[in-house]
């Protein structure tokens, strides 16, 4: 990938705002904090003696520009019938500490001359926004880019989206979204990285890197926000805002370790969760915000409020009014308000009523004035904020160039009889059927604020540009999304009767994955389960191309066609990326993020589960045991499952020894060799399970993996490494704990896969 760096050139700045900033004070003195950080204890403490309680409390408001559009009006509305007149004369009041989803450059600059120039204290705008998975150039979803299992991209495509963000004055993303997510059904799994625990650690650490880099004062980068805290991905039914009561056992096993890594990686500010927790909503969780966060943890950013959740307080029959639901939130540990406006109305008087200490007021404005320093905007508050810029940094070769190397490294093969595909490029009739097939539409995929369908390449124009002559394609959609069109089934079938081969493009659309988007059956649509039944009838070969943000449960034809791959929502490139994959440009090389269950029924499946006392032999489904009627306990296609061009085998598992000291370390090795005769990239998996301890333990972890490239013919070692650290467990006692006594080993292609297996013993201190 080229490197994005782009030379530095004169701020553009009005020039009332140049007259405003040289004369501040603040800027003497943030000359002199950015030569020696240790005076910044000082400098904030005259800073905050200078503040009214109002503007204190304007420092922990965040609004919703009112200044927006598109995408941005329809996800985060301004609300409060907030003008971008009214929203410039709030900032010059010290009414609030930024805005977030706004309109770019010029907004920002804007707003940020007028507080540098109008405003009593002259303390700089923070401007956030959802930057999710791309700004202008779009990505891979989430989900979709942790089936790479790739922190290194995803580091990679982190940095561009900051890249991007920071050229429109952008100062902080809400992102990454860590939340475990094991019920399909969720839809806002979409923006994480799946079920696995270690998979999620990875890539939250790779993406806080990606949006911060290593010096946050640098005009590419942007603060880095981990979300949702607590246990968002855990709500009850996949329901989304829904209802949590887990134990804290499960917390700190599965949910807690991704905000760890994300907090170990740097990041510097935390969202709280709409869900309540064991009965306590997130937001006014002081046991989250407070005793795990800042005192267990040593958090030392801010917490945010999710979009009005210190006001849904009251919706969630847990504050009586207003004045309780702020007072609540803010005493529990959470800094900041999104959108609702609560801080700014209700904390003056309820420190001058006693019932907020201002300590804790101070507190918080100094989390905040801390964060707004190291983003380096008391040095320059426009830092980020030049228009010129802007355009020359947005949807650049380089950036697009990572957009279709991203989307393709994305896209899991599951399936693929008969070595269907790849498919060549000339010589074969190409029907391309379904509401995929074509269209700029739902192509970037859920929550994307800035970037749009109408920049990004759809599958038509990406097969018709991989082929020797165009006229071998055609494109017939057979039906809409969740409707049937009419004539649609047999204008299908008519194309696919007079091609070789029907690529069928199908799937889920934009807004049945993401927010609020929960869905209650996890399978392709009927109109569209109906074409493929049709479509399967003609005899003609079928490639399933997916298009989903979440796993699903495969039905009937769809199930049962010749080839199977999962592109999720790929972004810009989505085109040119599964064209890559489809005609051999690259062997696919992504693995599932999450397991796919036989059945909606099943959700929430996922492969770490305990064993129950009535497991069900291996073989044939027993009475008795633990399954459903009709289908094991088990998934369709695992956890870690995907295919590649190449043949791939494991052979030769060498433990070095049947026993792990205490205090040693045990090296693993196995054969993995390509027999076929194309280039592929195997994900090598290892996985344990702790045979019996004093916690019951999942039938199979995740403890490493690697990625390697094989040509034709060659075969790697795979060296591993385990230690006792590895093995540990939240024990009785709430502790990290792992006891002596037999492990079992696999080192596999998925986690329900056999590969190679073997057992060692932890000995004893």
């Amino acid at each position: 990938m080229q490197d994005f760096t782009v030379s530095r050139r004169a701020l553009m700045m009005g020039a009332a705002a140049t007259t405003a900033w040289l004369a501040s004070p603040w800027r003497a003195m943030a000359q002199t904090v950015s030569q020696a950080s240790a005076v910044l204890p000082d400098r904030l403490e005259r800073l905050l003696q200078m503040m009214t309680t109002e503007e204190k409390a304007g420092q922990l408001t965040l609004m919703a520009a009112a200044w927006s559009g598109g995408a941005a009006t329809t996800l985060n509305p301004a609300g409060n019938g907030a003008s971008f007149s009214e929203q410039l004369e709030q900032a010059r009041q010290g009414r609030l500490t930024g805005v977030f989803n706004g309109n770019g450059a010029e907004m920002a600059r804007q707003m940020q001359i007028a507080v540098m120039r109008d405003s009593r204290l002259k303390i700089p705008l923070i401007f956030a926004a959802d930057v999710i998975h791309g700004m202008r150039t779009v990505f891979p979803v989430p989900l979709g880019e942790a089936a790479s299992f790739e922190p290194e991209l995803a580091r990679r495509t982190a940095r561009a989206a900051a890249i991007e963000a920071s050229a429109a004055g952008i100062d902080w993303t809400f992102a990454p979204m860590v939340d475990i997510a094991r019920d399909a059904r969720w839809g806002r799994g979409v923006e994480g990285s799946g079920e696995d625990v270690l998979l999620g650690c990875d890539m939250a650490a790779a993406r806080v890197k990606g949006f911060q880099g290593a010096d946050l004062t640098d005009q590419r980068h942007v603060l880095a926000c981990a979300k949702h805290f607590a246990a968002y991905g855990a709500a009850e039914g996949g329901l989304d805002y829904n209802t949590v009561d887990i134990s804290e056992r499960s917390l700190r096993d599965v949910y807690f370790p991704p905000f760890e890594a994300a907090l170990d990686a740097g990041a510097l500010s935390v969202m709280a969760s709409f869900n309540e927790l064991s009965g306590v909503p997130a937001t006014a969780n002081s046991w989250l915000l407070d005793d795990v966060l800042h005192k267990e943890w040593q958090f030392n950013g801010f917490v945010v409020s999710d979009y009005t959740g210190d006001e849904e307080l009251i919706a969630h029959g847990f504050a009586s009014d207003a004045r309780e639901a702020t007072k609540l939130a803010f005493m529990a540990g959470c800094d900041m308000s999104m959108q609702s406006g609560y801080y700014i109305a209700h904390l003056p008087s309820l420190v001058a009523a006693g019932e907020v200490p201002m300590a804790r007021l101070d507190e918080a404005v100094r989390r905040v004035l801390m964060i707004k320093h190291k983003l380096g905007l008391f040095d320059d508050p426009f830092r980020r904020i030049d228009p010129k810029r802007e355009a020359s940094r947005i949807r650049t070769p380089a950036m697009l160039e990572l957009a279709r190397e991203a989307g393709r490294r994305s896209i899991v093969m599951l399936k693929n009889d008969g070595d269907l595909l790849p498919l060549p490029r000339t010589g074969k009739k190409i029907a391309l059927i379904g509401p995929f097939a074509s269209g700029q539409h739902d192509l970037v995929g859920p929550w994307n604020v800035y970037g749009t369908d109408a920049d990004a390449v759809d599958l038509a124009t990406g097969v018709r540009a991989a082929v020797k002559d165009e006229s071998a394609v055609t494109v017939t959609l057979g039906s809409d999304i969740d409707a049937p069109l009419p004539g649609g089934i047999e204008a299908a079938v008519a194309a696919a009767k007079a091609a070789d081969v029907v690529i069928l493009a199908i799937g889920e659309s934009t807004n049945m994955s993401g927010e609020a988007q929960s869905r209650t059956s996890i399978t392709v649509p009927e109109s569209q389960q109906a074409l493929a039944e049709a479509v399967a009838a003609t005899g003609t070969p079928i490639i399933i191309l997916l298009k989903n943000g979440r796993a699903l449960a495969l039905q009937g034809a769809v199930r049962d066609a010749p080839a199977i791959l999962v592109s999720w929502f790929l972004g810009s490139e989505s085109g040119h990326a599964s064209a890559d994959i489809l005609f051999g440009a690259e062997s696919p090389s992504a693995r599932l993020p999450v397991s796919f269950p036989y059945a909606t029924g099943q959700a929430p499946y996922y492969y770490a589960h305990k064993s129950t006392g009535r497991p069900n032999p291996d073989g044939p489904l027993t009475e008795y045991k633990a399954h459903y009627r009709k289908y094991p306990n088990s998934a369709l296609y695992p956890f870690g499952h995907g295919l590649t061009y190449g043949d791939i085998d494991y052979v030769d598992l060498h433990i070095e020894s049947d026993r792990l000291p205490w205090d040693g370390a045990l090296n693993l090795r196995a054969t993995i060799s390509n027999r076929g005769a194309r280039a592929a990239e195997e994900v090598v998996q290892l996985y344990i399970h702790d045979a019996a301890a004093s916690i019951t333990q999942p039938v199979r972890e995740l403890k490493a993996y690697r990625k390697i490239a094989l040509k034709p013919g060659e075969s790697r070692d795979v060296l591993f490494q385990l230690t006792r650290s590895d093995l540990l467990f939240i024990g009785q006692d709430m502790q990290r704990t792992v006891e002596p006594g037999l492990f079992r080993i696999w080192i596999a292609p998925s986690a329900e896969a056999d590969g190679l297996s073997g057992s060692f013993m932890l000995m004893p201190q």
